[in-house]
Formats: structure tokens, sequence, C-alpha cells
């Protein structure tokens, strides 16, 4: 809960650029944002096919997608995606695989996820190197300190691995789980094309959303240069700790898109527009499917 406030903080000191923000969403082209509708049903569809490829075994099809559903909704009761993996990695057990490898598979999933969005983030950074101009959108000390804080994480795990046996013997057994069935996925060609095509086409998905939404309020930023902010800011905020990235994911992509060219007041609208599509509209029907799942015993 402790995030909700320091939204409502926030929300109050720049409630003038909210509120100008407001104003512009009345402005919209409607065919764009159903467009920008289609573009998250297919996130579904892409987040399914991912968790498919990451085990052997094959998954029910309506079930799966069903799932990816629900599992949107329990992510915005527990912090950083861990509603997500909680529903899949229960929704794998109940399909009959073991936990200790339904485990791995939901790591392999992770881990493909995240390269897929990094690989997604460098091309673009290569192909645009002065999309984004952080520069003036953020302070120096937040910027230098982020590799201090990544050191100091690294560090932090390495001590805990090397002065607790028993979380380094834990580790070591998931890693090796998590190897043989990483093996076992890519030795089919099938669930390896769905694992890493996925992977690439879940955030791409997202960020033409994301595009889509910012051609419906005309935010004067290139298509390419919004899809660059968007995977710049996810991957920004992928530590922060709140239930769906409220607030967290709002400011970033606000950030992101000013950094981008774009003005202060579109781009809150833009932002504003695209986690309604994404996160509110989505939310009662998700947690409605969520609660017919569990009493179905599909998790």
């Amino acid at each position: 809960m402790l995030p909700l406030p320091l939204v409502a903080v926030v929300a109050v000191r720049h409630r003038s650029v909210l509120a100008e923000g407001l104003v512009h969403l009345g402005s919209a082209r409607w065919p764009w944002l159903l467009a920008a509708v289609g573009a998250t049903c297919l996130t579904w569809v892409a987040a399914a096919v991912t968790r498919q490829g990451a085990v052997v075994e094959r998954l029910p099809r309506l079930r799966l997608l069903a799932t990816q559903f629900a599992a949107g909704a329990a992510n915005h009761l527990l912090p950083t995606g861990l509603g997500a993996s909680a529903v899949n990695l229960r929704f794998m057990t109940v399909c009959g695989l073991p936990l200790a490898r339904s485990s791995a598979a939901l790591a392999l999933y992770l881990l493909a996820e995240s390269i897929g969005r990094l690989a997604l983030l460098g091309a673009l950074l290569i192909a645009f190197p002065d999309a984004l101009r952080l520069g003036g959108a953020l302070p120096e000390e937040a910027l230098g300190s982020l590799p201090a804080a990544a050191a100091a994480a690294l560090v932090a795990a390495a001590g805990a691995l090397a002065l607790v046996p028993r979380l380094r013997t834990a580790v070591l057994s998931f890693l090796r789980t998590a190897l043989g069935e990483a093996r076992s996925v890519h030795a089919r060609p099938a669930r390896a094309l769905a694992l890493w095509g996925g992977s690439l086409a879940f955030p791409a998905l997202q960020a033409a959303g994301l595009v889509l939404v910012g051609r419906a309020l005309g935010l004067p930023v290139p298509a390419a240069h919004m899809a660059l902010a968007y995977l710049a800011a996810t991957v920004a905020v992928a530590l922060v700790p709140t239930p769906g990235g409220i607030g967290s994911v709002e400011t970033a992509l606000i950030v992101a898109l000013v950094a981008a060219g774009g003005p202060a007041a579109v781009a809150t609208a833009v932002v504003l527009a695209y986690r309604i599509i994404t996160v509110w509209l989505p939310l009662l029907p998700g947690a409605l499917t969520l609660g017919a799942l569990v009493r179905l015993k599909v998790i």
C-alpha cells in the first residue's frame, strides 16, 4: 500500500500537468485507441505462447490463455510481477508438472522475456542513439547511483550464497533443474521458437500499444522513439516493487517520453490513456476470470 500515498503526493504536486493531460484525452482519435486495445489483447496471446515454449509438455491452450488474462489482475495484488508468477506456477502444477520443473519453467520464461526486452532495447538504442535525452529529464545523481545500486545488490547476493550453505545448496539444485529443463525445451525446435518468438513479441506488442496511443493523441515523437522510450522505462522500473508497476511505470513513461522530445502535457495524456487500456479496463474482467479459474480448479 505504500506506493499509493506516494503516487497521490506526486499527483497533487503536479496536478496542473495531470489536469492538462486529462483535457488532451478528449481529443483522442478512437481508431488508434481501438488498435491499441487490439495490441493489448495480443500481448496475452504472446505471453501464452512464451509460457508454452518454456515447458516440454503441451498445456491446454484455452486454459493457458485464460490464465494469462487472469494473471494480469493478480499482478496488481503483489509487487513486481509476483502475482502473475504465482498464478502461472499454480496452473502448471495443476496441469501435472512437478513443482521443481514448474519453477524452472517459470524462471526460463522470466529469463527469456527479460532477454527479449533487453534485445529490443539494445537494437533500438543502436539504431537511434540520440532518441532519448535523459540529461535534462533526470538529475545526474539519479543516473550515477544506478551502477552503484546494481553493484551493491550483486555483492549482497554473492555474500548470502557464500555465507549460507543451505541457501547455496538450494540455489545449485534449482539451477541444475532449470538447466535440464532448458536443454529439454531447446531440443524441440517448436518449443524453442515459441519461447523466443513470444519473448520478443510480448514487449514489442506492449511498445506498439504505447505508439498507437501516442498516435491517437498526436504526440510529436517518432514511433521508433516512443517504442524506445517504453522499453527503457519498463527496464528501469523492473526492480521497483510496486503492485502492477502502479506509480513507478507512469512516472518512468512520462519521463522517457519527455526525454524523447514530447511535450509534458501530451506525454502525460498518452501515459494515462495507455495505462487505462492496459491496466484499468482489463482489471475487473481479469479478476472475475481469476475467480472463475479458482472455482473451476484450473489454478
